[in-house]
Parts: C-alpha cells; sequence; structure tokens
C-alpha cells in the first residue's frame, strides 16, 4: 500500500469513527441532561471506553475520555429499581428514591436526542442535498444478465416495470414498497409476477427467482432475478492507444447508440462488442449537450480474447441532487425500518435477523460511502436513517434497552413499588446475553465481509480489459 493509499485510508476512517461517536455520544447525552434536569445522581459520563486517557470530576460528576473509540456511556444508578426491603447495594439503598415519571423522562431522553439529531441532519441534507443516480429513480431495464431467470422468463433492456406482485414501483432501489429491488428480495411466493410496458404494450410475465450459493461463513443470499437499472453510459477513462481514443473519445461522453440500437446501459455496449469483434461500428455520442457520431473497429488487446474497444465506464451514471424535506426523510426512514422488520418476522420471507448488520457492518458501509465522490452528503443522509433506527429500536420494550426501562417505570407507576431485584436482575442477564449473543452473531457475518486480502493495483493494460471485467463483476454484485 502507497503513503497516499494509505493517508486515503485513515482519513476516510477518521471520518466514519467520528460520525459513529457523534451519534452514540448524542444519543447519551439526552440521558446525561434529562437525569440532570430531573435530579437524579450521575456517578460518570464517559466518552469511549476502556482505561481513562483523563478523567476529572465536576460537580460530583466524574467526566472522562476512554482510549477506545466506540462511543460513550451514562451511569445513573438510580434507574436501577431497588425495593425498600433490605436487599441490595448498601450504598444505593443511601440514594434517595426516583419516581417512576423521571424514570420514564430519562430513559426516553436517549431516543428524542437521536430523533433530534436525525432531524439536524435531515435539515442539513435538505440544505446541501442528496446525491441520486439515473438508475435509483427509473424502473426501466437497463441490462439482462445472459441466461438468468429474467432472461428465461422474457424480459428485455427497456422494459418499463410497472408492478411487482402486484406492488405498483416508481423507483428502482431502495427499500421501500415502490421499489423493483426491496419488492424482488421481499417476495415470498414461488415465481415473482413482473408486469411491465413494452413498446407501448403491457406484459406479464412469471420470473422464478434464484439464489446464489454461499458457504455456511456467509450471509444467505437473496432472491435475485438479474437485472439491472437503465443507466445512460458514461466514459470514465479512456485508454491509451486503444480505438475510442483513436475516435477522440473523452471522459464524460456519453454514448447513446451503437449502430442505430439504444444504449440502455453500458453492459449493453458490452455485449455487442463481443459478439461484433470484426465489424466497424457506429456510435452516437453526446458531449457538452451536442450529438455527434464516430466509427470505432474493436481490437484485442494483447493477450486477451474479447474484443475491446478500451472504455472504462463510469457506473455511477448521471447524479442530480434532491432536496427531501426533513420531514419527508424521518417518514422514509421509519417506513424503512418497518418494512425490514416485517419481513424479517414473516416466515415466508428469506430476510432472517442474519441479514441486520452490527456495528462492524454499519461502520463498513459508512467507509463505503465516504469512499465515493458524494461522500459527505450520502453519510450524511445515511445518518438520518440510522438514528431513526436507532432511536425505534432503543424503545423496544426489553430488558437492558431504554424502551426495558420505560416498561419497568411504567410498571412501578402501577404496582406503587418497584419489581423484585433479584427478577430484574434475571431479566436483565438474561437480555443481555441474548442481546449480546446476537450482535456477535451478526458481527460474525460482518466480518466475513470485509474484504481482508488485497487485490493490489490492477495495471492499465491496454484497452482495460481487466478493469472492465471488475467494474463488470462489481456492478452485477451490487445490483443483484
Amino acid at each position: 500500500m502507497s503513503l497516499q493509499s494509505l493517508l486515503h485510508f485513515l482519513i476516510i476512517l477518521f471520518e466514519v469513527v467520528f460520525l459513529f461517536n457523534v451519534m452514540i455520544v448524542v444519543h447519551e447525552l439526552g440521558h446525561f441532561l434529562a437525569a440532570r434536569w430531573r435530579g437524579l445522581v450521575v456517578e460518570r459520563f464517559g466518552v469511549w471506553f476502556g482505561h481513562p486517557l483523563w478523567k476529572k470530576e465536576i460537580g460530583g460528576v466524574t467526566y472522562s475520555l476512554g482510549w477506545i473509540p466506540a462511543g460513550g456511556f451514562v451511569a445513573l444508578p438510580q434507574m436501577i429499581p431497588n425495593e425498600d426491603n433490605g436487599e441490595g447495594d448498601p450504598s444505593r439503598r443511601q440514594l434517595p428514591a426516583v419516581s417512576p415519571k423521571d424514570k420514564i423522562i430519562v430513559a426516553l431522553a436517549g431516543p428524542v436526542f437521536s430523533l433530534l439529531l436525525a432531524l439536524i441532519f435531515a435539515l442539513v441534507v435538505y440544505v446541501v442535498g442528496r446525491p441520486v443516480s439515473e438508475s435509483e429513480l427509473t424502473t426501466v431495464i437497463g441490462y439482462v444478465v445472459k441466461d438468468s431467470p429474467a432472461d428465461r422468463a422474457g424480459l428485455r433492456a427497456g422494459d418499463k416495470i410497472l408492478k411487482i406482485d402486484g406492488h405498483p414501483v416508481q423507483r428502482f432501489q431502495g427499500m421501500d414498497n415502490d421499489s423493483v429491488t426491496w419488492n424482488i428480495v421481499r417476495s415470498e411466493g414461488s415465481t415473482i409476477a413482473v408486469e411491465v410496458e413494452r413498446e407501448g404494450k403491457i406484459l406479464h410475465f412469471d420470473v422464478v427467482p434464484v439464489k446464489e450459493e454461499r458457504s455456511a461463513f456467509q450471509r444467505k443470499s437473496l432472491r435475485q432475478i438479474f437485472i439491472m437499472p437503465a443507466q445512460t453510459p458514461t466514459v470514465a477513462k479512456v485508454f491509451p492507444g486503444s480505438p475510442a481514443e483513436a475516435a477522440s473519445i473523452k471522459p464524460n461522453d456519453q454514448i447513446l447508440e451503437v449502430d442505430g440500437q439504444k444504449l440502455y446501459s453500458p453492459f449493453l455496449l458490452n455485449d455487442y462488442v463481443a459478439s461484433h469483434p470484426q465489424k466497424e461500428m457506429t456510435f452516437l455520442i453526446k458531449r457538452a449537450g451536442r450529438t455527434f457520431t464516430v466509427r470505432i473497429k474493436p481490437t484485442y488487446p494483447e493477450g486477451e480474447k474479447v474484443p475491446r474497444i478500451g472504455i472504462l465506464w463510469d457506473l455511477n451514471g448521471q447524479m442530480t441532487l434532491s432536496h427531501p424535506g426533513p420531514i419527508e426523510q424521518l417518514k422514509a426512514s421509519v417506513s424503512a425500518m418497518f418494512n425490514v422488520l416485517q419481513a424479517v418476522l414473516s416466515p415466508k420471507s428469506d430476510i432472517k435477523p442474519q441479514h441486520l448488520s452490527g456495528p462492524i457492518g454499519i461502520m463498513r458501509f459508512y467507509y463505503m460511502l465516504f469512499e465515493s465522490p458524494h461522500g459527505w452528503r450520502l453519510a450524511l443522509w445515511f445518518s438520518v436513517l440510522f438514528n431513526v433506527n436507532a432511536a425505534l429500536i432503543n424503545l423496544f420494550p426489553i430488558p437492558v434497552l431504554d424502551g426495558g426501562h420505560i416498561l419497568l417505570g411504567v410498571v412501578e407507576w402501577i404496582r406503587g413499588r418497584p419489581l423484585n431485584i433479584k427478577l430484574l436482575e434475571a431479566l436483565q442477564t438474561v437480555f443481555a446475553t441474548l442481546l449480546i449473543g446476537y450482535m456477535l452473531y451478526v458481527t460474525f457475518f460482518d466480518v466475513q465481509e470485509i474484504p481482508w486480502k488485497s487485490k493490489g493495483n490492477i495495471p492499465e493494460l491496454k484497452f482495460h480489459s481487466k478493469e472492465e471485467t471488475t467494474s463488470s463483476r462489481s456492478h452485477l454484485e451490487s445490483a443483484k
């Protein structure tokens, strides 16, 4: 790894850790401020874990900074119910009693602060914009993988998908009910009903989905029919000495047609070139708002058996900035979360608890977002979803979560006294064990998806043979 690559990695890692920690610390800050407001005893407020690098007592509270950059915590001994029967920790029996109302307020404050932070992120996204690719918003099929379920069913590039399993769709990607991708992976029948518009006619197809075989160490694959969204073929790079360079093709050029055939995806052109190795082709090019034609004849790079023209595609396609309203973003985040939970809880769904991610998976996703040219905008947009999820999940009525504390406060309010401390400790032990076990379970799968082995730098071979193949494969994986 070069020094430049190392610095790039460290900068992105810093950005990920910083943002991740901000979101967790703000959540804990909500508990802290509510506890101070309601007069509860706060023993410690810590940022990060491990042996303190710095700590100081101010106003009866010990503030600390640990060496493990993994969030923060607040120590609130009065949040643990105790009966006035002489049981429990003697030091805690000396603390003044806290009303159920105060316990509920303090427990609720963490999720409320997460939602407030989500709203702040949503306001920023509204101002700076969220990058949206053309492939996300379309429902037109750009590419159908040969011999795939979609290909065998009769779907074609250029088909506009209207419905999946009876659900109207308005976009290709996302976890919304109007998304093509979501309705495919979420489907439960032996076939997926696909309604499309082709040349003004409404056609219906029944597609038999498949799942990729994976090892026991990887998450189980979800349903796939192997289609990609339509995307304007946009040139990212022209390789020196290639036929494309000889034809004066430049980066950012858009290739709209080849021999009069409209291109819905760069991969259609790849297939066309491969099937016409000796033919001089006519390309319709769009550059800076004007169109013109060029003629290119593919050649074989040294040591290659596949004809190339020497173009590396920009797989992001055309990007625009969307400015969704803050409330719209919050509602979409809540909807996405409940869609996922509904799928996980459905016995017929292929989406299982293992497909959710823990801290490692979330940080990896943030890293991938920051690597893109629109990194900060995308990370801010995802932070809205993350904070809404964190707030709602913490409200689940499960001991050790904020919702569990709220439930215990309500029970204490109704009973007029707290639960038996031994029963509470047993419940907390059981659920803490289950929660830690589940986090280790999803983290196991998260770790498998980290690219531990470096693939090294791919040399710029003539006519981009290997780079084109690598880019195509990565795009296929993301589009499944």
